[in-house]
């Protein structure tokens, strides 16, 4: 009986012991698979993103149509003769 009671108690204590040396590894090793994953997902999105830039500076380069709304919209380009108006939101709303 004293020695199945000592056996039970060594292998509790091996049982601690290995838990406490292995998992703080297991937890880092958990955390790192989260952030490989995170970062996978970032990674696709930035890919898609990637690709519609890509698809934007195509339509820039030949299509002069979007070339000129581009310079419309965000340079505030205008054409000869025309003349440039603008909005002011009423901010009593």
């Amino acid at each position: 009986m004293l020695s199945t009671l000592r056996k039970a108690f060594w292998l509790f204590g091996l049982s601690v012991f290995l838990l406490i040396i292995f998992l703080p590894g297991y937890t880092k090793l958990q955390e790192l698979r989260d952030k490989n994953r995170d970062l996978e997902i970032k990674i696709k999105r930035l890919n898609i993103e990637y690709s519609l830039l890509k698809e934007e500076l195509k339509r820039i380069e030949t299509d002069p149509v979007y070339q000129e709304k581009i310079a419309r919209e965000k340079m505030g380009v205008v054409r000869k003769g025309e003349i440039p108006i603008k909005i002011i939101p009423d901010k009593r709303k």
